[in-house]
């Protein structure tokens, strides 16, 4: 099973939606998944080095929704086995580079560890995963080489491929994440209960042994 999961460093919905489906997919056993991280960056209007969080959200969403929406959030992350800090988090981050640790640990077989990594250190640590340096420490505390991975990050390499895996979403129709497109055909956007996401998961199945059997 092929699963595309398109999502951005820094959503929070994106955190929860990896844990739902992780937990769905643990209802069935011995399913096989091939998973490909996406990016789609949401922040793209915010500078290289970052703003200031809490003035960056407030303009966007206003002092009291962002308060519910913060409040929601918590609420639900804790279903899945997350304590949301967001009182910790100081700084809303450009996520490229944190895109590109990502693809960086696709050599290692490291992903899916990166991913929970960088969810953890920035909306449980209010860690800054914008920066070089931080995506440096974080790479080697999931067992990265540090000194090639800082080399990696401190040049061009895959900048251009990430801006245009970005682009291949929005020109998919993808306006919002996370997504999960499962073997090309089956798609999901939102961060889905666990129960839906089985429907999904049991659909690709389901047709993957048919195409087996024909």
């Amino acid at each position: 099973m092929r699963l595309e999961y398109i999502f951005d460093t820094v959503c929070p919905w994106c955190w929860i939606g990896k844990r739902r489906f992780e937990n769905a997919l643990a209802l069935r056993p011995g399913t096989r998944v091939d998973m490909s991280w996406r990016p789609f960056m949401l922040n793209l209007d915010v500078p290289l080095e970052g703003v200031d969080r809490q003035s960056y959200m407030e303009r966007r969403f206003g002092g009291s929704r962002l308060e519910r929406m913060h409040g929601a959030i918590v609420s639900l992350g804790r279903t899945v086995g997350i304590e949301f800090d967001f009182r910790r988090v100081q700084r809303t981050p450009n996520s490229l580079h944190s895109h590109r640790l990502v693809r960086f640990a696709g050599a290692f077989g490291l992903q899916s560890e990166t991913v929970e990594a960088l969810y953890r250190a920035y909306f449980c640590e209010g860690r800054d995963i914008g920066s070089l340096g931080e995506l440096v420490l974080l790479g080697g505390e999931v067992g990265l080489p540090r000194d090639e991975l800082g080399a990696y990050l401190g040049s061009d390499a895959d900048v251009a491929a990430m801006m245009n895996e970005n682009a291949r979403a929005h020109r998919l129709g993808v306006n919002g994440v996370p997504c999960l497109i499962l073997d090309g055909r089956y798609a999901l956007a939102g961060a889905q209960e666990s129960e839906i996401m089985l429907r999904l998961i049991d659909a690709a199945r389901e047709t993957a042994g048919e195409e087996t059997l024909g």
